[in-house]
């Protein structure tokens, strides 16, 4: 039976995180999380994949932590502009940084692209990834980590966007994400997205995995990307 006492307002705001009080905005100075270290996937058809990882990301940064994001497969192409707001985004936020090594187009379609020129684009990537996981196993990520830092030299939360599409395309290789998961220190926070394909290979060893699905998208009635919501 439950106790009342535990279910009033006042017990029920002394048990969570914030005690009740109002969060507000403060200055974001280095710090280095507490619970850090799990592996997260975000695959499906729907919209929204690298949002979240996004998402995650300025909120890890918001509290003084080191965040990385490298997009595999993102290059430049004729639906979207040569600007991403997300890019100007994390240029101005503290501790937060990014890299592209996606070529023109898109893998597989007959756009104009080479598609020998996206598996060299890909397996950069896979080198790059490699080289920013294993300075994060250097770093010591309980401490806090420079915010203007080199990712190479360690981060806190580290995003693979768009790896997922990689594999699907036979880019990269199932074990080739594997390794990386498998090379991954204790306590950095690891976020892989993309592919509309089930990665059930990482099932067994992600801590999240979330399927984005689609039940409805304007791009099937012929909407473009917009600015400011797709790029």
């Amino acid at each position: 039976m439950t106790d009342p006492q535990d279910t009033d307002p006042a017990s029920v705001r002394k048990n969570t995180p914030g005690r009740g009080v109002r969060p507000e905005a403060t200055a974001i100075d280095p710090a280095a999380p507490d619970e850090f270290g799990l592996v997260q996937v975000w695959w499906g058809d729907g919209k929204g994949k690298t949002t979240a990882a996004l998402g995650m990301g300025f909120r890890a940064a918001g509290h003084g932590y080191r965040v990385h994001m490298l997009q595999f497969m993102k290059g430049g192409a004729d639906s979207v502009e040569a600007v991403r707001g997300e890019y100007n985004a994390i240029a101005a936020m503290p501790g937060f940084s990014y890299e592209n090594l996606g070529h023109y187009g898109w893998a597989g379609l007959k756009d104009g692209s080479d598609d020998a020129d996206h598996a060299k684009q890909a397996d950069a990537g896979l080198a790059r990834a490699k080289e920013l996981v294993a300075g994060s196993a250097d770093a010591d990520l309980t401490e806090p980590l420079d915010l203007d830092g080199d990712p190479e030299d360690g981060v806190h939360f580290l995003i693979l966007d768009e790896i997922l599409y990689a594999v699907a395309m036979d880019l990269l290789s199932e074990d080739d994400v594997l390794e990386l998961v498998e090379e991954k220190p204790e306590n950095l926070e690891l976020v892989l997205t993309g592919s509309h394909d089930n990665p059930t290979y990482l099932h067994d060893v992600a801590d999240l995995v979330t399927n984005v699905r689609k039940v409805k998208h304007p791009i099937d009635s012929g909407q473009r990307a917009r600015r400011g919501t797709e790029y």
